[in-house]
């Protein structure tokens, strides 16, 4: 056991060029937990509402729109934030998420939505390009906090039942429709293109 101690000690010890291979081994170890959690923290961070509305172009037009939407405010008194619909829960696709996010951010440095107008131009691309990501993932954000099981179907219109009770029992959309094929404009308002149709 002493000569497994002793050689144990000998490769931590044992120089690389100046430091001891076991050491260099455990700088890396706590520098990647460091890197680890900030990694961590700085994706937590991201997901906050007071991150996402903290530039004017969101603060001042589709936070506005949100406040009104039973996303918001309803009788249940269960309020989803802006990355519950629109951030994965599961981490690998959340980073892949957070990774495609760039491009918003250097859109907002660029300036291409900073104002009212230059935002209402861009509505209707920006909320098709959500609206295919939602039915690319077969609206997985809706399903993290909506689920059929927990439908009271007694409850819905007869169109809702007839499209939701056929889904909750086959696990998918005879026409390949999901969630947001029905419910878009149900956090922020319709692009003028969509509500002209």
């Amino acid at each position: 056991m002493l000569r497994l101690l002793s050689g144990l000690w000998g490769w931590f010890t044992r120089p690389s060029i100046l430091l001891g291979q076991g050491v260099l081994y455990g700088i890396g170890g706590i520098g990647g937990i460091i890197l680890w959690g900030g990694f961590h923290t700085a994706m937590e961070a991201t997901n906050t509402l007071e991150f996402c509305v903290s530039c004017h172009e969101m603060r001042d037009t589709v936070y506005e729109e949100y406040k009104t939407s039973v996303h918001y405010k309803n009788a249940s008194g269960v309020r989803a934030k802006c990355s519950d619909c629109h951030v994965p829960h599961a981490w690998g696709p959340k980073v892949v998420r957070k990774i495609q996010a760039t491009n918003e951010v250097w859109h907002t440095l660029r300036g291409t939505i900073n104002t009212p107008e230059k935002f209402e131009a861009k509505r209707a691309e920006l909320a098709a390009h959500v609206w295919e990501v939602m039915k690319e993932t077969d609206s997985r954000e809706c399903r993290n906090c909506h689920s059929f099981e927990a439908m009271d179907f007694t409850k819905q219109s007869r169109r809702a039942v007839e499209k939701m009770e056929v889904v909750a029992q086959t696990g998918h959309s005879p026409d390949g429709s999901t969630c947001i094929d029905c419910h878009k404009g149900i956090a922020h308002k319709l692009p003028k293109v969509e509500r002209d149709d």
